[in-house]
């Protein structure tokens, strides 16, 4: 059982290619057309290269003849290369108070709106103290106020609501 699953986990190349019949193709890129893989690999062997399996689901499945140290490299080369330059969307947090200056919201706003170029998400956050937890409606329309002023740039991802002493809402930039 476990010796079947660790063979399994292995690339198909060489003598682990299982298929009556496969198109093969040259390390140039040109069909040497269907042919049984012993003779394939037979043919790899002569060049001191490795068959490798391209597609399984093909009608015959594709191998191509090639040095698969190589291949391999290059493929791991290429996913390093694309984890680098993928970007994880962070969510970022804006603090305020309902009872907010007209320029300190919009020192809010503009710090927001850099979030949002940048690819992350915003969590605009207002805190209450005390009794202040009465005016949460005007919290409500603070934060509805900011959705709009950032509507070109993001999409409400989750609506204003309610949780303790504080009123919370989530964007996220558009597409």
């Amino acid at each position: 059982m476990i010796e079947k699953r660790r063979t399994r986990d292995l690339p198909q190349i060489n003598e682990r290619i299982r298929f009556p019949q496969i198109r093969v193709i040259d390390t140039d890129g040109t069909q040497l057309g269907i042919m049984a893989p012993n003779e394939a690999l037979r043919i790899a062997e002569e060049k001191e290269l490795d068959l490798v399996l391209l597609s399984d689901k093909a009608e015959p499945p594709v191998c191509r003849i090639m040095n698969y140290g190589k291949y391999k490299f290059e493929q791991e080369k290429k996913a390093r290369e694309a984890k680098k330059n993928q970007h994880t969307a962070d969510v970022k947090e804006v603090k305020m108070r309902y009872k907010i200056e007209e320029h300190d919201y919009q020192v809010r706003v503009n710090q927001a709106e850099r979030f949002l170029k940048s690819g992350d998400k915003v969590k605009a956050t207002i805190t209450f103290r005390g009794r202040e937890i009465q005016h949460s409606d005007l919290a409500e329309e603070l934060l509805q106020r900011m959705a709009t002023d950032l509507q070109e740039l993001a999409e409400v991802q989750q609506a204003p609501k309610k949780e303790g002493r504080n009123m919370m809402m989530l964007l996220s930039p558009k597409k």
